[in-house]
């Protein structure tokens, strides 16, 4: 069994600035060992702790799709110690990775619904890696309708740009990507996440949506689902935020009597009502 506390080693193998402000970035890490990449098994919505050796550990969402094997991807925002370290390394460089962590979007629940992703500016991560999960050809005819929707302050701060192309061009998924003021070149929609989700308003129709964004947005995006005849059993969301040393040790992630390194970080809004009021 692996040492949950040791780092598995990995090589930086590709890195993509992903907006104007150049403080969000997408890494790709491949594993130094065959037997490494073979045994980190993981599902959409997991994380795991980037660690860079003298500077400490960070927990990120996985970014990547088990559906896309030799490698994974994270998107990180440059903030502290550990991620100011990151977005100085270049291709080559080694690190390590310590995971996965948590639990998933709930794979099994979800199949056989229509399923309406929601997300918002930077935490677009873990639902990019829900989607092309989704959306592999070996995967597609267990879920039914997808419709996506995916916001940010404005078009430079829009995440994945090359992939949203590739999605718009689907006709197995509905994209409806929405800026909160365009610029000049902007040509696509304007308006808020909670706007744009009322004016689709996807059915609650053996639906479920899965939410992940600044906590202002889903403050205001919830009560439109409540009023699209969504039940709290059928809103799920990620705690991200919360989440510190990974396995439930050092205490700073519980809400309640959960967990969100160990229980999380996803959970339904039914799960979230059972613990305290702080969510």
């Amino acid at each position: 069994m692996q040492n949950p506390y040791i780092p598995i080693p990995v090589e930086v193998i590709k890195i993509v600035t992903e907006v104007d402000t150049k403080d969000i970035k997408t890494f790709r890490f491949a594993f130094l060992k065959k037997e490494d990449e073979e045994a980190f098994r993981y599902l959409p919505g997991q994380f795991a702790e980037l660690s860079i050796f003298g500077k400490g550990e960070s927990p990120i969402g996985i970014a990547s799709s088990p559906t896309q094997p030799g490698y994974l991807e994270f998107t990180v925002q440059k903030a502290g110690v550990v991620t100011s370290t990151l977005h100085e390394m270049e291709v080559g460089a080694v690190m390590g990775v310590r995971g996965p962590l948590g639990n998933s979007w709930p794979i099994d629940f979800l199949a056989g619904k229509n399923i309406v992703i929601v997300g918002g500016g930077f935490a677009f991560t873990t639902l990019r890696s829900l989607i092309n999960y989704m959306i592999d050809e070996n995967n597609r005819s267990r879920f039914g309708k997808i419709t996506v929707i995916y916001g940010a302050r404005n078009p430079g701060l829009l995440i994945y740009k090359d992939e949203l192309a590739a999605w718009a061009k689907r006709d197995d998924l509905s994209l409806n990507v929405t800026v909160d003021k365009g610029d000049a070149d902007w040509k696509g929609r304007e308006g808020f996440v909670p706007t744009v989700c009322r004016e689709v308003a996807p059915s609650s129709e053996n639906a479920v949506t899965v939410i992940c964004g600044p906590p202002i947005m889903i403050r205001f995006t919830l009560p439109v689902f409540f009023e699209l005849g969504f039940s709290k059993e059928n809103i799920i969301t990620s705690l991200e935020m919360r989440m510190k040393c990974g396995i439930g040790k050092c205490g700073r992630c519980n809400v309640g009597e959960k967990y969100v390194c160990k229980d999380g970080p996803v959970f339904s809004l039914a799960e979230l009502d059972k613990l305290t009021k702080e969510y």
